[in-house]
């Protein structure tokens, strides 16, 4: 696609995705994300004006987001707009899926560092979860088949915390990432539940074939797979479409390029001393 194809005017706009991002989370954890909750007793109509103001947003970037596809993009700005707002909707009745994951990923993140001295202090401070957060907004907006906007948003995530998921991975349950900065989770990963992820972990890509024309060949499954119950110490990294077994657990500063069984032990091997 040439770069003159995008309708400049009708791009996404990366402060408004920044506000969206922000009236998501203030949805998913009112009081610490957004506009000032100053009383409980006024939740409902806090929860209303902050959810009309999304859909809102989200109308107009979903918009932007599928003129940057001319190519798929419908002719009418009618039918476009019918779009964008069903495309609206139904991410709107996804947020209660979402809050519910993401406090699992909360209480996964409070149990797992006993630093934590409250599941609010998670929320407020933790960049694993500012990061997980918008990678399951994102996420829920690829599921949706809207263009760029997904991979925007995680990428601002990105600069926000040093964590970079990629919105097309998935990612089971009571996810947690310790610490964070420096994580990779390449677009064609799959994550089971309660796995653990710590500082610097690259869940990456092998090198990849070309095409006849020296390029990449795109859609290829060549990321890693992640069973239930796993933990990835720091600085580890896993490569190509390995499948690390169920209860594994990989060492600190470990390269692994190989199937890893249920329940193994992978480590650095010890330097007998002189």
């Amino acid at each position: 696609m040439r770069y003159d194809q995008c309708h400049a005017e009708a791009l996404p706009a990366e402060g408004e995705l920044h506000e969206i991002v922000t009236l998501c989370r203030s949805l998913l954890f009112p009081g610490f994300f957004g506009p000032v909750l100053e009383r409980r007793d006024n939740l409902g109509e806090y929860i209303g004006q902050v959810a009309e103001k999304l859909f809102l947003l989200l109308c107009r970037q979903i918009t932007a987001g599928l003129c940057f596809q001319p190519d798929k993009c419908p002719h009418d700005g009618k039918t476009l707009q019918q779009q964008a707002e069903e495309k609206a909707r139904t991410f709107m009745s996804m947020l209660p899926r979402l809050r519910e994951q993401l406090e699992q990923d909360v209480i996964a993140s409070y149990n797992g560092d006993p630093a934590a001295e409250s599941p609010a202090e998670v929320i407020a401070c933790y960049p694993g979860i500012r990061a997980v957060s918008s990678y399951r907004i994102a996420h829920a907006l690829y599921e949706l088949n809207v263009p760029i906007i997904p991979r925007m948003i995680t990428e601002m995530a990105h600069s926000e915390t040093g964590i970079d998921i990629h919105p097309a991975a998935r990612i089971g349950t009571s996810f947690a990432i310790d610490h964070g900065t420096g994580v990779v989770i390449g677009a064609t990963t799959i994550i089971g539940d309660r796995v653990k992820l710590y500082q610097g972990v690259t869940l990456g890509a092998k090198s990849f074939p070309l095409d006849e024309n020296g390029h990449p060949i795109k859609g290829i499954l060549r990321h890693p797979i992640l069973e239930d119950d796993v933990i990835i110490y720091a600085n580890s990294t896993i490569l190509g479409r390995v499948t690390i077994g169920r209860g594994a657990i990989i060492g600190g500063n470990v390269w692994v390029t190989e199937d890893v069984p249920a329940g193994a032990r992978v480590m650095q091997s010890k330097k007998k001393s002189l």
